[in-house]
């Protein structure tokens, strides 16, 4: 197998930041998903010789193979803005106080404390940076850059530079010593180029029909992902009563010439922050879990073996591959610098 460097993937998912990695040159070399519905994409996409790691907090680091960079996009819902929100009406903790997914960031460090790689690179929500006043994220910066010694490097990035939908995340880079790394050097396109017209199905016939989504002979978007009266209905109404109190909320309609909303896991309930319209007199519909693949920067030889719901969810958790393909590839002469430091000193 061949690569510059090699990588681990933790919380894998269905393999966003891993193909953003391979990109760069990098190779794969053990892969941690606890969701056996992630699992399934994840294998049907990257067929490995070898078992995925199921539950990360049950593998001893020891048994993690050598690596030269880490990544992860460790759970944000302990730090996302809506997930703050529900746990508080819950009445139940979050961040690092939530003992079922906060406290998962101390597994990222136990293994960068074992292996000490050359290199990191971590994902998160853009709250991460301002939850609980900050203080969080300066647990985060403490454990890395004090405790553990990394170089740190954090910029939050918008998916709208690279694909039709607003997406803004944390991007937390790491180096085991001083390169020079800087992320004013990632020369981001320019924001909203790109519109929903690239990733919508054309249904004109141009595009070869891929059931279930699309029917043939057209390639129509299929009718089960247009809403129903009843559906449509209530979300015009829920819009109409947060309008009425001057709140926000809302659908979010979208034509081939727009830039989508985020794409979220709840996606799959309703479809409401992505509904494209199909014209006056006619319900809108649901983004196709290829449409929706497309807007996250997946190819469309990307396999979807699952089900509609899954898929929303596994696109909607994903991180926009374009992004850190950029950022993996700005990583990379960095990543190398530190390795030849290792065969220096060696």
């Amino acid at each position: 197998m061949s690569g510059t460097f090699r990588f681990i993937d933790l919380f894998a998912g269905i393999g966003g930041l891993r193909r953003a990695m391979e990109t760069a040159g990098g190779r794969c070399v053990f892969t941690s998903e606890w969701d056996r519905f992630a699992q399934k994409t994840y294998g049907a996409n990257y067929p490995d010789n070898r078992p995925l790691a199921g539950d990360i907090t049950t593998v001893a680091a020891a048994d993690i193979p050598g690596h030269d960079v880490l990544v992860a996009g460790f759970p944000c819902q302990p730090f996302s803005i809506a997930g703050v929100s529900k746990k508080n009406a819950l009445g139940r903790a979050h961040g690092f106080q939530d003992e079922t997914q906060g406290t998962l960031f101390f597994d990222v460090l136990r293994i960068l404390k074992h292996h000490r790689p050359a290199a990191f690179l971590l994902e998160n929500v853009k709250n991460l940076k301002s939850h609980d006043g900050g203080r969080t994220f300066d647990v985060i910066r403490r454990k890395l850059q004090e405790d553990l010694g990394y170089a740190l490097h954090t910029r939050v990035i918008d998916a709208a530079h690279y694909l039709p939908q607003h997406r803004e995340r944390i991007v937390i880079v790491g180096f085991r010593e001083r390169t020079g790394f800087d992320f004013d050097a990632l020369q981001l396109p320019e924001r909203g180029t790109h519109r929903m017209r690239s990733i919508l199905h054309p249904e004109d016939g141009t595009e070869a029909p891929e059931p279930p989504f699309t029917d043939t002979p057209m390639a129509v978007v299929a009718e089960k992902y247009t809403l129903s009266d009843k559906l449509w209905s209530y979300l015009q109404a829920y819009a109409a009563r947060h309008r009425a109190a001057g709140n926000g909320f809302g659908f979010g309609l979208v034509g081939p010439e727009d830039v989508a909303r985020t794409l979220s896991a709840r996606y799959y309930k309703d479809g409401s922050e992505i509904l494209v319209s199909r014209g006056q007199g006619q319900n809108p519909r649901r983004l196709t879990p290829r449409e929706c693949a497309r807007l996250m920067g997946y190819p469309d030889d990307f396999r979807i073996e699952v089900s509609d719901t899954q898929a929303y969810r596994q696109f909607g958790n994903s991180v926009a591959v374009p992004v850190f393909a950029d950022v993996a590839r700005l990583m990379h002469p960095h990543i190398m610098h530190c390795m030849m430091s290792d065969l220096a000193e060696s």
